[in-house]
Parts: C-alpha cells; sequence; structure tokens
C-alpha cells in the first residue's frame, strides 16, 4: 500500500473544508460535524508537484484536500496528459482512482498542500454509523460525476471559446462553495498550460480565447486574479448551467429529526 505522508510537526488551524462542504448541502447536527472533523485529522503537509495518488499504485484509503489545489489526471505513453479535474479543499482526493485493485489515476499538488489520510476501514465504519453523511457524500460524488460528463461535453461540442468560459464559471461556482471566491472574482489556481490539458487545447490557443474574452468586455485576466466582467454573458455564451455543481434534493428526505 502507497504509505500517507508524515503528519506536519507543526499543523496550523485550517478550517474543515469537507464540514463546510456538506454543510452546503444538508443541515448537520453536531454529532456529523463531530464526525467529520475526525476525517480531518491529523493533516500533512504536501509540496508542491508531489505526487498524492500515483496511477498503478494500490492504496487502502483516501485523502481529503484541506488547503490548496491538486489536479487528477492521466499522462499517456506519448507523454500528452489529460486533466480530468481540478481537486479543492473539501474534495476527496482517490475517488474513483483508488477504490480499484490499483490507482487509476494520478493526483499532483499544484501548491503547497495540506491533506488528511482515511483508511477505507474508517470511512466504512463511519458511513455504516451516519446514514444522512453517507446519503450526502453520495450526492457529492455525483457532482463529481456530473462534472466529468460536463468536460466530455466540453472536448465534444463545445468550441474554445465556450470551453474556456464555461471552465471560468465552473471553477468561480466551486470556489464560492468553499469560500474561497468573491461574487465575481477569484485567484486562478491553473496556469495556461494546465488549463489547456484539461480543455483539449494548446496553451496558444488558450491564449487567444482568453485574450477574445477580455476584449469582448467579458473576462479580466491580471496575473492570477480572474474577474468576470458579464457573468450573464459569459454563462450564455458557455451554456452554462450551475445545477450540477451541487443543487441536490437530498435535504428534503434528510431531517435530522
Amino acid at each position: 500500500m502507497a504509505s500517507p505522508l508524515q503528519t506536519a510537526a507543526d499543523p496550523q488551524h485550517l478550517i474543515e473544508p469537507l464540514t463546510q462542504k456538506l454543510s452546503g448541502v444538508i443541515a448537520l447536527t453536531a454529532e456529523e460535524r463531530a464526525a467529520l472533523a475526525g476525517l480531518q485529522v491529523p493533516s500533512r503537509r504536501m509540496p508542491r508537484g508531489r505526487e498524492i495518488v500515483s496511477a498503478g499504485r494500490k492504496y487502502d484509503g483516501v485523502f481529503v484536500l484541506l488547503d490548496g489545489a491538486a489536479i487528477r489526471y492521466r499522462a499517456l505513453r506519448n507523454g500528452r496528459r489529460q486533466v480530468l479535474n481540478l481537486v479543492l479543499p473539501g474534495d476527496f482526493i482517490g475517488f474513483p482512482a483508488c477504490f480499484y485493485e490499483a490507482a487509476l489515476y494520478t493526483v499532483a499538488a499544484l501548491n503547497d498542500a495540506v491533506v488528511s489520510w482515511i483508511p477505507f476501514p474508517t470511512l466504512f465504519a463511519l458511513l455504516q454509523r451516519q446514514p444522512r453523511l453517507s446519503a450526502t457524500l453520495f450526492c457529492c460524488f455525483s457532482s463529481e460525476a456530473a462534472m466529468v460528463g460536463e468536460h466530455l461535453i466540453d472536448v465534444g461540442r463545445r468550441s474554445a471559446l465556450e470551453r474556456v468560459a464555461h471552465f471560468l464559471l465552473e471553477l468561480l461556482t466551486r470556489l464560492q462553495a468553499i469560500g474561497q471566491a468573491a461574487e465575481r472574482s477569484y485567484r486562478m489556481p491553473l496556469t495556461q498550460e494546465l488549463i489547456g490539458d484539461a480543455l483539449g487545447l494548446s496553451m496558444p490557443h488558450v491564449n487567444r480565447t482568453l485574450r477574445q474574452l477580455r476584449e469582448d468586455g467579458l473576462v479580466i485576466i491580471d496575473g492570477q486574479h480572474v474577474v468576470i466582467e458579464d457573468i450573464e454573458s459569459l454563462a450564455a455564451l458557455a451554456d452554462f448551467e450551475r445545477g450540477y455543481l451541487g443543487r441536490f434534493r437530498i435535504a428534503d428526505f434528510l431531517d435530522p429529526g
């Protein structure tokens, strides 16, 4: 089994992003919050560029990202890379890759990150004890699947301009859900090269597309700072509907009483 990294020597107080994420889906009880808190300690530091999960290795658990960002990707034999998704705080690292005999994809830290390690016995025991959390996590995993579907539509049917517009709006919505974006702005965790690897575009093509969005008065990018000037027009261009990112009906059926 691939072993977790050593525990951070001086763990700083971190907001519990998994708790924050799930509290946006259902009203958590004190017992559920305590159970989730147990999944997010102890924390382990992951330096920039380090592989958190390596394709082809066996894992007996998953990670939760507490701080920083990571990419889930598949490297092909010819050296090309397809970025499958961006991992943000509160996301599980190792779903679905680590549930197989050997991990299907690699997950690497984009910057200095903090993770917690959850062995499968610990995770499965919690799911047996906390059925509401089990159902809520099921919904979050469903959102992951929905994102994969939207990314497939990106590369199969959307133009370069539509792909980039959709990507920017999806990232805004996801970062807002964990308190890391303002109403129209956020810090971009990806380089243009990685955006291209996620959207099936060359880096010059990404650059030209971002320039067109800027010239059209839709987006302003200054270094890593992104400001979406006209959310409605950008959403219309990309055919972006944010419902797939977490508007679940589950709360209607999971009254804590």
